[in-house]
């Protein structure tokens, strides 16, 4: 008989949100109905696991409104984009959060996005004489009214989700909402997303290298490398915290 399915924990960056089993043991010695009996608790085990998955997934099948968690969305929320974190470890703001375009306001959905430019101090050679580094931040947050966003944010943002084709490789990241995936794509930057109850936050950042004296008009022979993008991630949860408790507090 399958026991009530549980919502499955946190999984470490080292696994996709998979359910892992461990039934590559030997079976005991013994008559042969033992062995029956624990293949059957595997097939349980397993059906559990996946019943879990589809839970947090899909839902119950029980219609209801998404709980908002007390936060508050709209044309003010940008203000909530600090950034503390991100901005020490660039240089310092290039503009203040400005509201960008694919702002909605309706009875079903508020969505606003918010954008920001960081850049390296003058005269501080971290990567290359002559450059800086740029890094455009953006941010994107929803809250849901009437339905519940958990099986859309899975489908997109989860580890079935395909890019081009490729299947991507999102970390599930702990402790953060209720789901979190952070994604690093080549030439891309790095996206980190959250669900938490009715809200679904998006962060994302790409980082490039710009000249800060040009010596000539030409172009330069080699663009030197700039920070990885793996270099953002933890500033990037820090501030996605920062950000979500401001918007619940608003």
């Amino acid at each position: 008989m399958i026991s009530e399915p549980e919502l499955i924990g946190e999984f470490g960056p080292e696994h996709t949100a998979e359910a892992v089993g461990d039934f590559d043991r030997k079976p005991a010695s013994g008559r042969r109905r033992g062995h029956g009996l624990l293949w059957a608790a595997a097939g349980a085990l397993t059906a559990s696991a996946i019943w879990a998955t589809a839970v947090f997934a899909y839902g119950d099948g029980v219609t209801r409104k998404p709980d908002p968690r007390g936060y508050r969305v709209d044309g003010r929320s940008c203000s909530a984009m600090q950034l503390k974190a991100l901005t020490a470890s660039v240089g310092k703001r290039e503009n203040a959060p400005a509201l960008g375009p694919g702002r909605i306001e309706h009875p079903a959905l508020n969505q606003v996005r918010c954008f920001m430019g960081l850049i390296s101090e003058e005269g501080v050679e971290t990567y290359a004489k002559g450059w800086n580094v740029y890094a455009h931040v953006g941010l994107t947050v929803e809250l849901y009214k009437e339905t519940d966003p958990r099986s859309e944010f899975e489908a997109r943002e989860g580890p079935s989700a395909l890019t081009d084709g490729e299947e991507k490789r999102p970390e599930l990241v702990p402790n953060l909402g209720d789901r979190a995936y952070l994604l690093v794509e080549d030439g891309e930057g790095t996206r980190l997303s959250v669900l938490d109850g009715a809200a679904v936050f998006t962060l994302t950042v790409s980082a490039a290298m710009n000249r800060a004296e040009a010596a000539s008009d030409e172009e330069p022979d080699e663009w030197p490398d700039g920070p990885a993008p793996e270099s953002f991630n933890a500033d990037m949860i820090s501030d996605m915290r920062d950000v979500m408790e401001k918007l619940k507090t608003a």
